[in-house]
């Protein structure tokens, strides 16, 4: 029998030629990342060729057999090593445990599994053995033989004459054979999580596979370190959201005000969308904002015809859907839109992060293909500038017109991942791009498209938020696109959008993309009012508890709302945002969750001689024109002229409360009783009204699928 054994003098001879550069993760990711693809490929290879011979079994002297596997992975092995010198030197100029790296390429050859130090890697193996008799054998050899992992067995399938069945003969023999001898046919798959690690400095499996025989078999190579590839790296559980709590329910006759900024993004809604149904799971606690769900989907609230009065408030009152004796006020707004002969120029510097974290398809290919779909929609005279990052920031292409559009695309096409995120290095140099181009009849813009995963120069978001807060005064806002999870840092780009004067949006799939960038790219980009606050006061003669459902990140204090030097959040042109309270009134009393105290003077009886009539609350909206530093007041009562029965509110109004009812209860649902599941989806359903881009039925969808999503990520 022909064998090929590489020892561990070898193995270190071969590892000492190999030149050391510097340390960086990305390029360890990219290595292993092309040593798997050229590996899987050439096994698919090899398969290929197995199924084309109609599965015949291995018979009788498989000595050329082997050796030609043998052959075909050495093959693989210098390629591979090859390739990754070319990149190492050539592209990257960075160190890496280039140890581990050629280890896993020389392994690869006698077919053995690769290990990372302190990856997590979700890989199980399992192969499927035909024949009953032949798994009980192995099990039986493993049971007698595991305390002998240093050494292999090669488990070939045989046909005995005078019984007419398979057995199975076990002796030494190279890996390569013992997995194509084992079965005329054999599956992988790759389902559990298993942890991968470096152990006192030796290479070991922490957790055991599902099949005992893989096990058996990838002992063969205990005599070399144990190096396991995994099928790609991915960011597991390093996704970043700021914690907060609900709202709670307030006492009318103790804080009778609320204020707070509004809010137009909707990146919570993407990303939960995302897990839920592109993954499976639910997200978590902190990555549910309300008010982003609420706010992803148009409503159609009356639009104001004058745009020095950029919208006016429309308000509903009806009975709560999950808590009898409640009522929802629910408030909405819809921005002035601007035709196409009003739209200014638009001078947009797009900053990209084309780092190593970026290299998932549902990253850099996807943010490429999303810009592209954002130049086709942009006007002739619009400009465009590219600034991307990775181990430091750099300008792909100069101010560009969108007339010469396939010079700007052939720039994205062009873009590669790798390296590490200097991402405070890339903002400043797109800030800077821009304010040399500054056009002040034009929309001056830096959108950012990132996964937030920044780890180079200023990294501090404090920092961050000062330099874009002071940047904004000059006119140039900032607006933020999300890729990927794993490593997603919400809580780093919802901060820079809202210092930006921008909004901020997750990007999963290209109708996502299509969605923000062509068929809102109005509202995303056209800014028709500024700081824009809202003020309840509630009526203690009438009202006597509320909470305001989301906007918990987005709170502002009671004197915030007259001090124009206070930031809040921006509308663009055509956009409708909406806030919803659920109040208690005096006279329900079963429904209040907070008893009057025994010895406060202070009482609802006390407060009726302050009442107004039929009031309920008086809203005001405080809001700045673009160019404009003072603001202007909206202000109207809420009273019982709007209030109506749920049933008879419009599919927009139903349709809302179905979304803020899912919102909460993804965040555990403490104020909506036993609203179930199965209740949100026949409100939504009846409520879906004509829906031209399907995103309620999506929504829909998605609440189906979260009552059996898994609460963990996978």
């Amino acid at each position: 029998m022909n064998k090929k054994i590489i020892s561990e003098k070898e193995i270190k001879e071969m590892l000492a030629s190999v030149k050391t550069p510097k340390l960086d993760i990305n390029a360890k990711k990219t290595a292993i990342n092309t040593a798997i693809n050229s590996f899987d490929e050439a096994q698919e290879q090899l398969k290929l060729k197995k199924l084309q011979k109609n599965a015949k079994k291995f018979q009788g002297n498989t000595n050329n057999k082997r050796q030609k596997v043998i052959e075909d992975k050495n093959n693989i092995t210098n390629k591979t090593l090859t390739l990754w010198r070319r990149i190492m030197k050539n592209q990257f100029k960075i160190r890496t445990i280039v140890g581990a790296v050629a280890a896993s390429a020389l392994l690869i050859f006698i077919g053995g599994p690769l290990i990372l130090d302190g990856y997590k890697t979700p890989m199980t193996t399992q192969i499927a053995i035909d024949n009953k008799e032949v798994r009980t054998k192995i099990e039986e050899n493993l049971k007698t033989d595991n305390s002998r992992p240093a050494k292999s067995e090669d488990i070939k399938l045989t046909n005995d004459s005078n019984e007419g069945k398979k057995q199975a003969i076990v002796k030494p023999a190279p890996i390569a054979t013992a997995q194509k001898s084992l079965s005329q046919e054999y599956k992988l798959s790759r389902t559990k999580p298993v942890e991968y690690g470096l152990q006192q400095g030796r290479h070991k499996l922490q957790t055991p596979l599902a099949d005992a025989y893989v096990d058996s078999v990838r002992s063969n190579i205990a005599r070399t370190p144990d190096i396991i590839v995994p099928p790609t790296f991915r960011d597991i559980g390093r996704d970043k959201f700021k914690k907060f709590d609900d709202n709670p329910v307030k006492l009318v006759a103790k804080e009778p005000v609320s204020t707070f900024s509004i809010d137009v993004d909707t990146a919570s809604y993407a990303f939960t969308r995302n897990a839920i149904l592109n993954r499976g799971v639910l997200p978590p606690k902190n990555a549910v904002r309300v008010e982003e769900f609420i706010n992803y989907f148009d409503y159609n609230y009356p639009v104001p015809s004058n745009k020095t009065v950029p919208f006016k408030p429309t308000v509903t009152m009806y009975d709560s859907p999950w808590k009898k004796g409640n009522k929802l006020i629910h408030i909405g707004i819809k921005a002035y839109d601007i035709d196409k002969s009003e739209k200014p120029k638009s001078n947009l510097v797009f900053l990209l992060d084309t780092s190593g974290s970026m290299s998932a398809p549902n990253k850099l290919p996807l943010l490429i293909n999303s810009m592209k779909l954002l130049v086709e929609n942009l006007q002739p005279d619009d400009s465009v500038a590219i600034v991307t990052y990775a181990g430091n920031a750099g300008v792909v292409l100069k101010p560009t017109k969108v007339s010469d559009k396939y010079k700007i695309i052939s720039a994205l096409e062009s873009l590669r991942s790798g390296g590490s995120t200097a991402g405070a290095e890339g903002i400043k140099t797109a800030y800077e791009l821009i304010e040399h181009n500054f056009d002040k009849q034009a929309v001056n813009r830096v959108i950012l498209a990132t996964d937030g995963d920044f780890n180079v120069g200023i990294t501090n978001p404090e920092e961050l938020q000062d330099f874009i807060e002071r940047k904004r005064k000059t006119g140039v806002f900032l607006s933020v696109l999300g890729f990927g999870h794993g490593n997603y840092n919400d809580d780093l780009m919802q901060r820079l959008a809202q210092k930006g004067n921008g909004n901020a949006a997750y990007i999963d799939t290209l109708k996502e993309a299509r969605k923000i960038l062509v068929e809102e790219a109005n509202s995303t980009f056209f800014t028709v009012a500024k700081d824009v606050k809202i003020q309840v006061e509630f009526n203690p003669s009438k009202v006597a508890e509320y909470r305001l459902i989301g906007y918990e990140t987005r709170k502002l204090n009671r004197e915030d709302f007259n001090n124009d030097k206070i930031d809040a959040g921006e509308i663009g042109a055509g956009h409708s945002v909406t806030a919803i309270y659920e109040i208690t009134p005096v006279d329900a009393k079963n429904s209040r969750l907070i008893d009057d105290l025994r010895y406060e003077k202070t009482s609802i009886k006390n407060t009726k001689a302050k009442s107004k009539g039929k009031e309920y609350a008086f809203l005001k909206i405080r809001y700045k024109l673009p160019k404009e530093d003072k603001s202007r007041l909206i202000a109207r009562p809420i009273d019982k002229s709007d209030e109506i029965s749920f049933d008879s509110a419009t599919d927009d109004i139903r349709f809302a409360a179905a979304v803020a009812a899912f919102g909460q209860k993804l965040r555990g649902g403490k104020y909506i009783g036993d609203m179930s599941y199965d209740d949100i989806i026949n409100i939504a359903k009846n409520a879906k009204d004509a829906d031209e881009f399907g995103y309620r039925a999506e929504f829909i969808d998605m609440v189906r699928l979260a009552k059996t999503a898994s609460t963990i990520s996978k």
